[in-house]
């Protein structure tokens, strides 16, 4: 496919990017552009490289070659400084949560302001249960620990966390991995209420078809190292690709497709 090119509204873009590991090659020249305030996802079977595309996305690795910019800053030969400047503008969910057990789903909200805000406790308290609100959970929930929390809870909390410094750009690793139907369905509403309220630009790396039918503005496929193809599911599923469509065969797929086209979801805050 043609290499994008950035225009005026590319807020992360990806050039000829190579990664290796030793002799293993898992990327061998990825090209994609995300655009401001679109949901971009990137999918792929087991073993594509996306949690590495992630990796190298949020400067947790370097590729071996190629250029990554993300909010118009080039991650190559960053300096420690710009580094932590530029992870102040984006906010990361990680599968996992990422939460640290040992404090409150309030500590753990208000944590990148005690680290990156010169405020107040009274300030960093008010703000942690504005974003605790806003993301559908209960004030009771703020003295809780995460083990307490459910799955759909502790996903709910961990994003509060990703937002807290008012990022430009979130980036969303498998937000409905390990959630039952109902907790997912919650996600899904949520993150489309987002970008519907704040403008907020979403990368997201999932195999929930779901979630990719219902938010999605566009999504690249990777497969055999490369961006094998970049549009919306509708558009996809029109490619005659046989890395595209095991993504589009199957009762699942099906099911997810006339879900999305007959019965589309309206945003909801109401935690699940």
């Amino acid at each position: 496919m043609p290499t994008p090119t950035e225009g005026p509204n590319t807020i992360l873009e990806m050039q000829q990017v190579v990664t290796r590991f030793g002799a293993h090659l898992v990327h061998q020249g990825v090209d994609l552009a995300v655009r401001q305030s679109e949901i971009f996802a990137v999918i792929g079977g087991s073993g594509s490289g996306k949690s590495t595309l992630l990796r190298e996305m949020i400067l947790l690795q370097t590729p071996s070659a190629g250029h990554v910019k993300v909010l118009g800053v080039d991650l190559a030969d960053i300096t420690d400084v710009a580094a932590l400047a530029l992870r102040q503008r984006f906010g990361v969910l990680f599968q996992h949560g990422g939460l640290f057990g040992a404090l409150t789903v309030l500590e753990n909200i208000g944590l990148p302001l005690r680290e990156h805000r010169h405020l107040s406790e009274q300030e960093v308290d008010a703000i942690a249960n504005q974003k605790l609100s806003e993301v559908g959970l209960d004030a009771a929930v703020a003295s809780q620990y995460p083990s307490v929390l459910s799955g759909g809870m502790l996903k709910r909390a961990a994003l509060a966390r990703a937002l807290v410094l008012e990022p430009e750009l979130l980036f969303l690793d498998e937000p409905t991995a390990g959630l039952d139907p109902q907790s997912a369905e919650g996600i899904d509403a949520l993150v489309l209420g987002l970008r519907q309220q704040s403008g907020l630009s979403i990368v997201m790396i999932t195999h929930d078809l779901d979630l990719l039918w219902q938010v999605t503005d566009r999504v690249a496929v990777l497969a055999d190292g490369k961006v094998q193809a970049i549009g919306s599911m509708a558009e996809l599923s029109r490619m005659d690709n046989p890395a595209i469509q095991p993504f589009f065969d199957g009762p699942r797929a099906r099911a997810a497709q006339v879900q999305a086209t007959s019965q589309p979801k309206e945003p909801s805050s109401k935690p699940k």
